[in-house]
């Protein structure tokens, strides 16, 4: 059974109407298949899917990003790699099943594979912990990260969370000391890290795994540091304001690619991943492939800088930007400018109250 989000309905209708024209045998006595009207209505279809998919806010990418059909991670590692093989345990306290991660072949390439699973029915997000990681999979991570750096061993990282697990037992056993020693183990190997956002990318929980030489985003996956919902609850004290919050936050992949904190988008098909897996597979491999070369006359040094240098030119390409009193975006430049001619303007007043202050505050101390 086939899911729909809520933008979908008009399609929903439509691939009803068809299934009901294949299947003749659902009506009383037989019938035959009117080919002729299933094509007119796959034509619509495609259509509606081409104008939908064209034109999608930042919410209605965060529900795509969380669609129950979407490809997983253990999806990708079945289908994109060879010679699997899963390890467990942090060697400290547990096996985090929300967590795959294990070494495997990649055209023939020995690679580290490491992936957060959602899980795909009831039971397996469950058992998934609906890909929240708790701290032993974070150490489980670093374990087998060093590995791979030992052995020269390149690292791809698939990120799908909403975040790391908040309960009070991964607090208790250090959830944010974990997530921050997997982002120092990541900034500090010497092999290629390649991260692929395929879903939804959920604050520390995402980028404890996507500190990486190159991160890549499917077209309808989302990356930011709070969810919609959180952020509206926390600036407007109403969840229900998740569109405006979406559009704030610049988490689609466009937005981030502009802003230079992802590296390429990897294009879906028409109507999302969980549409069409086999050419979602299809594009993900020869992108990977190309970023992988790329690294192949590298220096074990050269890796280690790139990725450096990655993480600290972040934001300083594009000037500050604030709000003016008008609303539009005004560059660093002329706010400081203006800031300054303030100053210059009100001298005299804010040097009376500055000595108006600290009078006041030298008065309570001898008193």
């Amino acid at each position: 059974m086939k899911n729909y989000l809520d933008f979908e309905r008009d399609i929903k209708t439509l691939e009803e109407e068809i299934e009901k024209l294949r299947d003749p045998f659902d009506k009383e006595g037989l019938s035959e298949v009117n080919t002729q009207k299933i094509s007119a209505i796959e034509k619509q279809i495609d259509e509606k899917l081409t104008k939908t998919y064209s034109n999608l806010n930042e919410w209605q990418k965060t529900q795509i990003a969380r669609h129950e059909d979407r490809p997983k991670a253990k999806f990708f590692i079945e289908n994109l790699f060879t010679d699997f093989i899963n390890l467990s345990g942090d060697r400290n306290y547990a096996e985090d099943e929300s967590v795959l991660a294990g070494f495997a072949k990649l055209q023939g390439l020995s690679v580290l594979v490491i992936g957060q699973e959602k899980g795909e029915d009831l039971e397996s997000r469950l058992k998934r912990n609906f890909g929240m990681m708790k701290p032993e999979g974070y150490r489980k991570c670093i374990r087998l990260m060093k590995i791979a750096d030992k052995f020269n061993i390149p690292i791809i990282t698939f990120i799908d969370t909403p975040g790391a697990y908040p309960g009070i037992g991964a607090e208790q056993r250090g959830q944010a000391q974990a997530i921050a020693s997997s982002i120092e183990c990541c900034m500090s190997l010497r092999v290629p890290i390649i991260s692929l956002i395929i879903g939804e990318g959920g604050s520390g929980g995402a980028i404890a795994l996507a500190s990486a030489n190159k991160v890549l985003m499917f077209e309808n996956a989302i990356y930011s540091v709070i969810s919609p919902e959180g952020c509206a609850a926390i600036l407007w004290k109403d969840p229900t304001k998740s569109l405006e919050a979406a559009k704030a936050m610049k988490l689609t992949a466009h937005d981030l690619l502009k802003n230079q904190i992802i590296d390429e988008i990897i294009l879906e098909p028409t109507g999302g991943a969980h549409r069409n897996k086999e050419d979602t597979i299809k594009n993900c491999k020869k992108i990977l492939l190309k970023h992988l070369e790329e690294f192949d006359d590298y220096s074990r040094e050269k890796i280690f800088e790139q990725r450096q240098n990655k993480f600290l030119n972040i934001g300083t390409q594009k000037s500050f930007n604030i709000f003016s009193k008008e609303g539009d975006w005004i560059n660093k430049g002329k706010f400081l400018q203006e800031f300054k001619d303030f100053l210059l303007k009100h001298k005299k007043k804010f040097i009376l109250t500055f000595f108006l202050m600290t009078f006041a505050v030298l008065f309570f101390i001898i008193k």
